[in-house]
């Protein structure tokens, strides 16, 4: 029979080595459940990658959005786009920003940023009604004033406004800013360059490029930018599109749209109310 204290002192070693066979099987168990996290994780590591790679094939093979340079003169987008374009605007006078006879008995002046989808919106739904209603009978005139507010880059937004109005200087502004809400690009991508600004001219009827081009650094289209933004502050405006309206030559009030900037209705409404007035 083994002494007391040598029983005791065994059973402590046994106690010992069960303890580290234990803290092998936890570092063991420890170690198994991180390779297996790691494993998950590179997995979907992978699949993330996949689907990135996936994304970006397709935002390159569908051209991204709406951001792209204008249509070559000549191929089948650009030649759809000048003859709405020319189909809208064909036959009524132009000067400068206006489009309109200068003594239609009512002005309504139209605040807006080319690069504003909102804009866009009221350009290509509401406006072909107005104009064929009362701009080419004679009635109304349009201005169009610009206000910064899409246009994230004062030096772009000068950029395209300037060679709209430079545009006007031979009398077809209009056509550069139709064209320019009909070939819009997406916002905040950039997609405003100088190509993109002169493929927009390319695509304007009769446009001297020649001319506009240096018409782009008269002052005076600049200091109409700072007109326009004075006027747009001093009414309380800080969206687009804004407006105002009235007989022309004398005040003008604020018009806002209710039922969405595509729908004619609320300009079509002020028209005839001061016309029968």
């Amino acid at each position: 029979m083994s002494p007391v204290g040598s029983d005791e002192e065994d059973l402590t070693r046994k106690q010992r080595r069960e303890q580290a066979r234990a803290d092998r099987r936890a570092m063991e168990e420890a170690a198994a459940a991180g390779a297996a996290r790691r494993t998950r994780l590179t997995q979907l590591g992978i699949v993330v990658a996949v689907v990135v790679v996936a994304v970006v094939v397709i935002l390159i093979a569908t051209g991204g959005g709406k951001s792209k340079t204008p249509p070559v003169v000549g191929s089948s987008g650009a030649t759809s786009t000048q003859k709405k374009v020319a189909a809208l605007l064909g036959g009524i006078p132009q000067s400068g920003n206006t489009l309109g006879s200068p003594t239609a008995p009512v002005t309504l002046q139209y605040f807006g940023d080319l690069e504003c989808p909102i804009c866009q919106k009221f350009t290509l739904g509401a406006l072909p009604t107005v104009i064929q209603k009362w701009v080419r009978t004679g009635k109304l005139r349009i201005e169009y004033r610009s206000l910064e507010t899409a246009t994230r880059e004062p030096e772009t937004f000068k950029l395209q406004q300037v060679a709209a109005y430079a545009a006007g200087k031979q009398n077809k502004a209009w056509y550069f800013i139709e064209t320019f809400y009909h070939e819009q690009g997406e916002e905040d991508t950039g997609y405003v360059t100088e190509k993109y600004i002169q493929g927009i001219a390319s695509q304007v009827p009769g446009l001297n490029l020649a001319t506009w081009s240096a018409d782009r650094g008269d002052a005076a289209l600049a200091n109409q930018i700072v007109t326009d933004a004075q006027a747009a502050n001093n009414n309380g405006f800080t969206g687009t599109p804004s407006f105002l309206i009235g007989h022309s030559g004398g005040a003008m009030s604020k018009l806002e749209y209710t039922s969405g900037p595509e729908d004619p209705a609320f300009v079509n409404e002020a028209v005839e109310k001061l016309l029968k007035a």
